[in-house]
């Protein structure tokens, strides 16, 4: 496969391409990305199949996991999805004993989320049948693929997202953070 030296700016097209070329090039990776995600999900769906669960059982488990006490509305946002699927599967989860729910110390309207030590067990068989493939993939990529990567996937996210997902993740602390420049460039 043929890699980009990376010198063309966003949206241009290479020096030798036409737009024909470009646009093949963009479908092929827009292909990879099916194909990646399809892989990288297949494990984990075997293992949520023997639970009678589905991929928004999966992101919830793994959101709650990393962030005890999560309020529900914020995982909406998270998600993106509607109450009623997020109601849907969030019943399913509490009555099989993987999350619960508590009120708010402050507010006790606030829904906030947190796994059982069942819930846990199992986001994190399910995260390491994913981080097994990322890390054996990072690997096969070569130096410098994690840093890459990172910035291509977060390039990928909507940019009004982005400091969201940035405050929302833990990268190691030697990873690049957002150029504080841009952000504020970005807010006006």
């Amino acid at each position: 496969m043929r890699q980009s030296n990376g010198a063309a700016k966003p949206g241009s097209i290479p020096e030798g391409q036409s737009a024909a070329e470009q646009r093949e090039r963009l479908i092929a990776c827009a292909e990879l990305l099916f194909f990646a995600y399809r892989d990288f999900i297949n494990d984990p769906d075997k293992l949520l199949e023997q639970y009678g669960f589905g991929r928004a059982h999966h992101r919830v488990l793994h959101f709650v996991n990393r962030n005890p006490g999560l309020r529900v509305a914020d995982l909406l946002h998270i998600l993106k999805i509607t109450k009623q699927s997020l109601a849907r599967v969030l019943k399913q989860l509490i009555e099989d004993g993987f999350v619960t729910q508590r009120s708010g110390k402050e507010d006790r309207r606030q829904r906030l989320l947190y796994v059982t030590p069942k819930g846990t067990k199992l986001a994190e068989k399910l995260t390491n049948l994913q981080i097994r493939r990322i890390e054996e993939a990072l690997g096969e990529a070569g130096p410098g693929a994690d840093d890459a990567t990172q910035r291509f996937l977060f390039a990928m996210i909507a940019e009004k997202d982005r400091d969201s997902v940035y405050a929302l993740i833990r990268l190691p602390e030697d990873a690049p953070e957002p150029d504080p420049i841009e952000q504020l460039q970005d807010r006006t």
